[in-house]
């Protein structure tokens, strides 16, 4: 058979059959071993398409369902019945667009966070699971080889926007207050009473402050706050990470990441032994941000706060 060459390739030679075939077994092996033909996404009860649009909605603000169905391919039809589906269990809020009332802009409610964070851990768990099986060397192998197989499909062409971390200053405390209590409020249903422990911790920690054993750092993009964390006292040996939050628009950059490793830094520069947090079950990012730095889990308790019902977890590692 004569070798095809792509119309829209940058490249003079034409694509060989063999490249072509090995490209097409890959991708009938990795479907096959990650389970997406399956008619639902691993135990859950939902599919795959399902599963894609409620990451969407979970990782950006009022998408518009034409959207979604223009970036994840979905036929018109299918996508309309995935979206009555979430709104018939509660799991979106729509309302018209202004400029076009037919469109919808689409936002997960409380509860579609709560499923969302379900599958997400889920899935989470099946992959590592499968992972587990390999070698450390073996799961680097893998993971670089995607990363390769990503970027040469869709290289970058936008540079994540610069951020950097700064100590704490007058007014910091207001706008971690005012933004914890909005942004838990609207992603997960949590009522005022958790703004009011924000405001009593960073309160004790205004007024307790040591600064040869605590700190605060502040994530900035272009000025603007869009991240914090807390290193907080417990013991002569022990410290507490506290109140880690990045606003969504800061989201993906590593914003989380460079604040935990901050803290853990700063811990270590104060002659602290171990750190130890509290986190919910649901906080699935901040979780996989901590697990990735180190952390344990050791502890769950099941507990009702913030009007919501939810399961502590306390982590900890040493440093």
């Amino acid at each position: 058979m004569p070798s095809r060459s792509s119309p829209s390739s940058p490249a003079a030679e034409p694509v060989a059959d063999h490249q072509i075939a090995a490209v097409r077994a890959f991708n009938r092996f990795y479907t096959r071993k990650l389970g997406v033909l399956d008619q639902h996404l691993g135990k859950s009860p939902f599919s795959l398409s399902e599963a894609r649009v409620l990451y969407e909605l979970a990782h950006r603000d009022e998408l518009a369902a034409k959207e979604i169905g223009i970036e994840l391919g979905l036929d018109p039809g299918y996508l309309s019945r995935i979206v009555q589906n979430f709104d018939e269990k509660g799991l979106i809020t729509r309302k018209p667009l202004p400029a076009d009332r037919r469109q919808y802009q689409l936002s997960l409610t409380a509860k579609g966070r709560q499923t969302y964070a379900k599958l997400n851990l889920s899935s989470q768990n099946e992959v590592a699971a499968m992972l587990a099986l390999l070698s450390a060397d073996d799961r680097t192998r893998l993971t670089q080889a995607m990363a390769t197989i990503e970027a040469v499909l869709e290289p970058s062409r936008v540079q994540p926007a610069a951020f950097m971390l700064r100590s704490h200053r007058v007014g910091d405390m207001g706008w971690v207050i005012s933004r914890q209590g909005a942004a838990y409020a609207a992603d997960y249903g949590w009522d005022v009473s958790y703004e009011a422990l924000v405001a009593e911790i960073c309160a004790q920690f205004i007024r307790n402050y040591d600064a040869a054993r605590e700190h605060c750092w502040i994530a900035e993009v272009g000025g603007e706050p869009v991240g914090s964390v807390f290193l907080v006292k417990a013991t002569d040996e022990i410290t507490k990470l506290r109140l880690l939050q990045v606003e969504k628009k800061a989201r993906g950059l590593g914003v989380g990441r460079a604040l935990v490793e901050q803290c853990i830094q700063g811990a270590r520069e104060r002659g602290y032994k171990k750190m130890t947090l509290w986190t919910q079950s649901i906080l699935v990012a901040a979780r996989g941000i901590y697990k990735s730095a180190g952390f344990e889990l050791v502890a769950t308790e099941p507990h009702h706060s913030f009007g919501q019902d939810l399961i502590g977890e306390t982590w900890e590692r040493d440093l």
